[in-house]
C-alpha cells in the first residue's frame, strides 16, 4: 500500500521528533503533523491511515487520545510511538503497534507499512465474508442449474478466486506478531 497514498499522522508534544518522523516519512505517504494531544484529535479523520501516537504527553496523554480515536469511530491503526516501556497495562489498549523510542528511520517505515498491509488485510476479509454469504445464501436457495446458468454467479465465484489469491499475497509478509493481531481483532468482533 505504499504508493503514496496513504496518510500518516504523527502525534508528539515534542516538535523537532514529530518533524524528524515527518521527514522520515514525507518522502513515502502524506504526512500530517500535530503537536500534543489536543491538536492530534483535531487533526484525527477518516483520511488518516496509520497514526503515531506519543503516549506521554502533558496536555493529554497518548492513552486518552487512543481513547478518543477508538471511541470516535475512526478505522486509523494506530501504532503507540513512546519512551514508555510496555507494562500490563497495555493489554486492554487498543493500538495496533508499539514501539518503543529511539526509534530508526526503517523501523518506523516498517511499523507504518505493517500497519497499512493489515489494514488493507481487512478491508479484503470484510469483502471476501460479504462475498461468500451471497454465494451461499445463492447456493441454498438456486439450484445447480440456475448456478451453472448464470453470469453473475459467475462472476461472483470469480471474484472470490481473485480475493483469495489477494488475501494471500498480502498475508504472505506478515509475521507471526501480525497474524496474532489480525486473529484477536477477529475475536474481538
Amino acid at each position: 500500500m505504499s504508493d503514496g497514498s496513504a496518510t500518516v499522522l504523527i502525534i508528539d508534544d515534542e516538535p523537532d521528533l514529530a518533524d524528524l518522523y515527518a521527514a522520515w516519512l514525507g518522502d513515502t505517504y502524506e504526512v500530517v503533523t500535530a503537536y500534543g494531544g489536543e491538536a492530534g484529535i483535531e487533526a484525527m479523520s477518516e483520511d488518516i491511515d496509520v497514526a503515531l501516537i506519543d503516549r506521554l504527553m502533558p496536555d493529554l496523554s497518548g492513552d486518552e487520545v487512543l481513547d478518543r480515536v477508538r471511541e470516535d469511530g475512526y478505522d486509523t491503526r494506530v501504532a503507540m510511538v513512546t519512551a514508555v516501556e510496555p507494562d500490563f497495562d497495555i493489554i486492554e489498549m487498543g493500538f495496533d503497534d508499539y514501539l518503543v523510542k529511539p526509534v530508526r528511520r526503517e523501523g518506523l517505515h516498517e511499523a507504518v507499512e505493517r500497519l497499512l498491509d493489515r489494514a488493507t488485510y481487512d478491508a479484503q476479509l470484510r469483502e471476501y465474508y460479504a462475498l461468500v454469504s451471497k454465494r451461499a445464501a445463492l447456493e441454498t436457495q438456486k439450484s445447480e442449474r440456475e448456478l451453472a446458468d448464470s453470469e453473475a454467479y459467475a462472476d461472483l465465484v470469480n471474484e472470490l478466486e481473485r480475493l483469495s489469491d489477494d488475501i494471500d499475497a498480502t498475508t504472505a509478509n506478515f509475521s507471526a506478531e501480525d497474524f496474532e493481531a489480525e486473529l484477536r481483532k477477529l475475536d474481538d468482533n
